[in-house]
C-alpha cells in the first residue's frame, strides 16, 4: 500500500476538528440552503458577522467577511489601488507570502518592499525603515502580516499602533492569518479601529481553527472606511453552511488551544534538538510553522529524505532566504520523524 503523503508545506492542519465542528456539520438543517439569510434584512451581513460583533465588542457593521482570508485581502488591495486618485503604491514586508505581490499586480498595482532584519534567532520588522518610506513614497496602502509568513515573526499592538501614527492617510492592511497563535488577547482590535481612521485587520479560520477547506475569513475595519465596506459586502448573504461551521469552531476555543499547546511543545523539541547542529538555526516563531536555517550543502540529501517518507516540507528559494526550510508543526508524531530525518542527515 502506498504511504500517505504528509503535507507540511503549506501550514495546514493535521490535526482533527473540535466535537463542536463535528456536530454543527452533523445537525445542520439542510433546508437552509433552500433560502436566502434573513439576518440582511435587519441591516446584518450573517449570523457570524452577528457573532463576531458579540465576541469581539465590535459593532457589526465594522466586521469584513470573506472567502477566507485571502478573499479581504485581495478586495482591499484591488478597491484601494484602483482609486481615483491614481495611487497605486502598497508597501509590503521584503520577506512575505507571494500573494501579496500577486493580487498587486492583478490591478498594475506598484509594490515596493520593506525591509526585515535578522537579529540572532529572530526576525524584526525595522520600524524606522518602514517609517522613512511611508514618508518618502506616500504609498497609498501598508501591508504588514502579523505573525509574518515565512518568518514568523510578529508586531506587537504598541508597535502596530506606532506605525498607524506614522501612516497618516495611507491604509494598513494588517493579515492576522496567524494572530490567535500569540494570544488570546484581541481587546487592541477595537481599540484601534476605534482610533484610527485607516486600518483594515484581516484574520481567518485556516489556520489556529484549522479549516482551511473552510473558506472562511473574517476581519474588522475603521468606520471612516465605509465605502469599502459597502463594496465589501454581499447583499444576499454568506454560506449558510460555513456560518454554522464558523461559529462552532470560535466556540471551540479550549479545543484549539490544546492544539496549540502540543504545536508549542514540538516548537520547542525543533530548538532544542535542530537548533544545535552546525550551521542551523531555528527562528522563533509564534504561528504553526517554524522557519529553519541549514547549510546548503545539505539540501539535496534533505529532499530526498524526505521525500522517501513521503513528507513534503517547504524548501524557500527566494532572495536572501534560500538556505532556509519552512516547516508545519503537525501531530507530535510527524514533527518527531521531520526532527530525526533533519538530525540524521546533518550528522551523516
Amino acid at each position: 500500500m502506498e504511504q500517505k503523503q504528509i503535507f507540511l508545506d503549506r501550514n495546514e492542519f493535521n490535526y482533527p476538528p473540535s466535537e463542536g465542528v463535528k456536530e454543527a456539520l452533523k445537525n445542520f438543517d439542510v433546508n437552509k440552503l433552500c433560502f436566502y439569510t434573513r439576518i440582511y434584512d435587519e441591516g446584518k451581513k450573517s449570523i457570524f458577522s452577528v457573532f463576531l460583533s458579540e465576541l469581539y465588542d465590535i459593532d457589526e457593521s465594522q466586521v469584513l467577511l470573506g472567502y477566507g482570508g485571502e478573499d479581504i485581502l485581495k478586495q482591499a488591495v484591488h478597491y484601494f489601488l484602483t482609486l481615483a486618485d491614481g495611487n497605486k503604491k502598497i508597501l509590503i514586508p521584503k520577506f512575505s507570502w507571494w500573494y501579496y505581490k500577486s493580487i498587486a499586480d492583478e490591478v498594475d498595482g506598484c509594490t515596493i518592499q520593506y525591509p526585515l532584519y535578522e537579529e540572532g534567532n529572530t526576525y524584526k520588522y525595522d520600524m524606522a525603515r518602514i517609517k522613512e518610506m511611508i514618508k518618502e513614497e506616500k504609498p497609498k496602502m501598508l501591508l504588514l502580516a502579523s505573525p509574518n509568513n515565512p518568518t514568523g515573526n510578529g508586531l506587537t499592538p504598541a508597535e502596530l499602533e506606532e506605525l498607524l501614527i506614522a501612516a497618516g492617510d495611507t491604509v494598513v492592511l494588517v493579515d492576522e492569518a496567524y494572530a490567535s497563535f500569540v494570544t488570546e488577547d484581541t481587546s487592541y482590535i477595537k481599540r484601534l479601529i476605534n482610533q484610527y481612521d485607516n486600518l483594515i485587520i484581516s484574520r481567518t479560520l485556516s489556520k489556529f481553527y484549522g479549516l482551511p477547506g473552510l473558506r472562511m475569513g473574517f476581519g474588522f475595519i475603521s468606520k471612516a472606511l465605509i465605502r469599502f465596506i459597502k463594496y465589501s459586502n454581499k447583499y444576499l448573504g454568506y454560506n449558510r453552511l460555513s456560518e454554522d461551521v464558523a461559529i462552532a469552531a470560535l466556540k471551540s476555543e479550549s479545543h484549539y488551544r490544546e492544539v496549540a499547546r502540543m504545536m508549542n511543545e514540538s516548537r520547542k523539541a525543533y530548538e532544542e534538538e535542530i537548533g544545535c547542529l552546525p550551521g542551523f538555526i531555528v527562528y522563533e516563531s509564534v504561528a504553526n510553522f517554524i522557519l529553519i536555517k541549514y547549510p546548503i550543502a545539505l539540501k539535496k540529501a534533505l529532499e530526498e529524505a524526505f521525500a522517501a517518507q513521503n513528507y513534503k516540507v517547504k524548501f524557500m528559494n527566494e532572495p536572501d532566504i534560500n538556505e532556509h526550510m519552512r516547516i508545519t508543526l503537525g501531530l507530535p508524531q510527524q514533527n518527531r520523524i521531520v526532527i530525526d530525518t533533519i538530525k540524521r542527515i546533518a550528522q551523516q
